[in-house]
């Protein structure tokens, strides 16, 4: 493994004050370690990405996987690791035997995509049953996230695995026994030796576990259907936030002891869409009616009054956004595009992408374009500008199966996963 990605990020950042920025420069350049990058931001400062792509142009190379998942890759180092499942719940028609539900963690060679080394955590059974919504993602959702040391990999109620970067298992913890005919899908992130997971249908909480032994460190109690992925904030002082979404309600909570910082108004309904920042601002989009929030953070108690900055009635209700420049972006899961002013919540653009069906996965920003994937029709490639410019649309045909997962993009390579493979898309 390359150096600086063994480095202890605690030790890293432990100058008796924490700076998320600092976690985000050593990974950002080279990694991808979580959910959309290092800092949750969806945004790469690579360049030279390629604007176009095929099954047979610009595939570095591609790795059949041994079941499905709506999880992302993250790239650590000279690893790429993912989740899947299979054995149960692959063919909505024909979901087969719940008692034979196996999930997979794999290690996968970033230069050419060999498998390096998998393991078959034990499931929890029985899962809950495939049917409704949870046909749409299936039961490896979670994207993983690596400290630079350990991979954490969350399976729901069947608990949080730790892995050495070699494969060899570490520790488990369980986080409760809660099911919901949604499944699970929000994603852990680290933060100072901790990892944190919003376990909220599993047991209404948000749980922070010691990376070392898996011990519980804290656990703030009290969510309301939230499927989002917190993220880590600085606030102007520069002290950190994490910021967890929820129905009717946004979070600010002190991620070393699990103290509630602050609460806003939040999106009235589910919210499945994580949080994104630009400097002591968090925005947060959600709903099936759609809305979208601006909060400064850094306050205390209920801030609605005094912190909300700008509130829009559009959203989306499974992609996360981006912000690129001074515009907030994202394609909601209908495949409208959208562009805001990120200072006042002015709606600059609203453009369908024709053809684009369905989209679940969050989009990612590098070299002024966003990038889009779809769950059927490929991935849109849009300017990130104020001015909409579709791109192009790249497909991976013949690859049939749904892509649900966010990209992943590290040194000039975008990493693609369907229910079928994982794609390296780059030029040579």
């Amino acid at each position: 493994m390359k150096q600086h990605c063994r480095r202890d990020f605690s030790q890293h950042m432990g100058y008796g004050r924490w700076i998320v920025v600092a976690a985000a420069v050593a990974c950002m350049a080279a990694d991808w370690p979580g959910f959309r990058g290092a800092d949750g931001s969806g945004r790469s400062a690579d360049v030279g990405l390629p604007e176009s792509w095929s099954a047979s142009e610009h595939i570095l190379w591609k790795t059949e996987l041994p079941g499905a998942g709506a999880s992302s890759p993250i790239v650590v180092g000279d690893r790429l690791f993912l989740t899947c499942y299979s054995g149960y719940g692959v063919d909505p028609n024909d979901p087969g035997d719940p008692e034979k539900l196996k999930r997979h963690v794999l290690g996968l060679s970033r230069r050419d995509g060999r498998v390096l080394w998998k393991h078959e955590p034990p499931s929890r059974l029985p899962a809950q049953e495939y049917e409704g919504f949870l046909t749409e993602h299936g039961y490896a959702s979670s994207t993983p996230v690596c400290d630079g040391k350990r991979l954490y990999v969350f399976f729901g109620r069947s608990g949080l695995f730790a892995y050495d970067l070699d494969g060899k298992p570490l520790w488990h913890a369980e986080v409760g026994d809660g099911k919901h005919g949604w499944g699970s899908a929000a994603s852990p992130v680290v933060f100072e030796g901790l990892v944190i997971v919003n376990a909220f249908v599993e047991s209404r909480s948000l749980i922070a576990l010691d990376g070392e032994s898996g011990k519980e460190v804290w656990r703030l109690g009290g969510l309301s259907r939230s499927w989002s992925t917190p993220i880590v904030v600085a606030a102007a002082d520069g002290s950190p936030e994490l910021v967890l979404s929820m129905q009717g309600q946004v979070w600010g909570i002190d991620p070393t002891s699990g103290e509630r910082l602050w609460t806003c108004k939040g999106i009235d309904d589910y919210v499945c869409a994580s949080p994104l920042s630009k400097g002591d601002v968090v925005y947060v989009i959600g709903g099936r009616r759609g809305r979208a929030l601006a909060i400064r953070v850094g306050g205390r108690g209920d801030v609605t009054d005094t912190h909300l900055i700008w509130q829009a009635d559009v959203g989306s209700n499974v992609p996360s956004p981006v912000v690129w420049g001074d515009h907030l972006y994202w394609v909601d899961h209908r495949g409208l595009a959208y562009c805001l002013d990120a200072a006042t919540g002015e709606v600059v653009y609203r453009e369908r992408l024709r053809g684009a069906g369905r989209v679940y996965a969050s989009p990612v920003v590098a070299d002024g374009r966003l990038y889009a994937v779809t769950r059927e029709r490929g991935t849109f490639v849009v300017a990130a500008s104020p001015e909409f410019e579709l791109i192009g649309v790249n497909d991976l045909s013949p690859d049939a199966s749904i892509f649900n997962a966010s990209p992943a993009v590290a040194d000039r390579t975008i990493y693609l996963r369907s229910n079928r493979a994982v794609y390296a898309i780059g030029s040579r």
